[in-house]
């Protein structure tokens, strides 16, 4: 079994380990993002880019405008100087997605970098199905072929009047025409 695989990830937190989500404003509940996945060295987020919560907010702001940021803010670390900032999103249609913005620092630099921004869905997200290969979804009614459709319906071009009417916009409108010289 592979080290990375879901039924090999320790849920059991011990006391004096750092939570997933470090939140700057609280929540009652903190999103997760997914399945967990392991971690190489640590969860704990970083002091100095947990602090830089207005570069990463500087960050999701070149990508989208400032009314589609929510007030809900959370710190997520990553490795050991690289977390995620996530912030709610408020565009409509977009329930339970968050803004992220990763930051890094190098060791014992006080300068941290935006390394990547974007959208992530949380787990209340609203999102597509799974996608399914066309060959799966193949009804036996799409593989029919030409010779089983009924054709009697269909009328040449030759044996249509032309003074009769297309459709039935314009049946109504010559009914309505009769209509309207008979009351003159």
């Amino acid at each position: 079994m592979s080290e990375f695989a879901p039924e090999a990830i320790d849920t059991s937190t011990p006391e004096n380990a750092v939570s997933t989500f470090d939140s700057t404003e609280s929540t009652d509940e903190h999103p997760s993002l997914g399945v967990p996945v392991r971690r190489r060295r640590t969860e704990k987020v970083d002091e100095v880019i947990a602090a830089a919560k207005d570069l990463a907010l500087t960050g999701i702001l070149e990508i989208t405008n400032s009314e589609s940021v929510g007030p809900v803010h959370h710190v997520r670390g990553e490795e050991e100087r690289l977390s995620t900032h996530l912030f709610e999103c408020a565009l409509p249609g977009y329930r339970g997605w968050f803004w992220f913005a990763t930051l890094a620092r190098a060791p014992r630099s006080k300068h941290v970098t935006v390394c990547e921004v974007g959208l992530l869905p949380g787990d209340d997200a609203l999102l597509a199905p799974e996608w399914v290969p066309w060959s799966d979804r193949v009804r036996p009614e799409d593989t029919e072929s030409d010779d089983d459709y009924d054709t009697t319906d269909i009328v040449d071009a030759e044996d249509v009047d032309e003074d009769a009417p297309v459709n039935q916009l314009e049946t109504k409108s010559s009914e309505q025409e009769a209509r309207e010289s008979e009351a003159e």
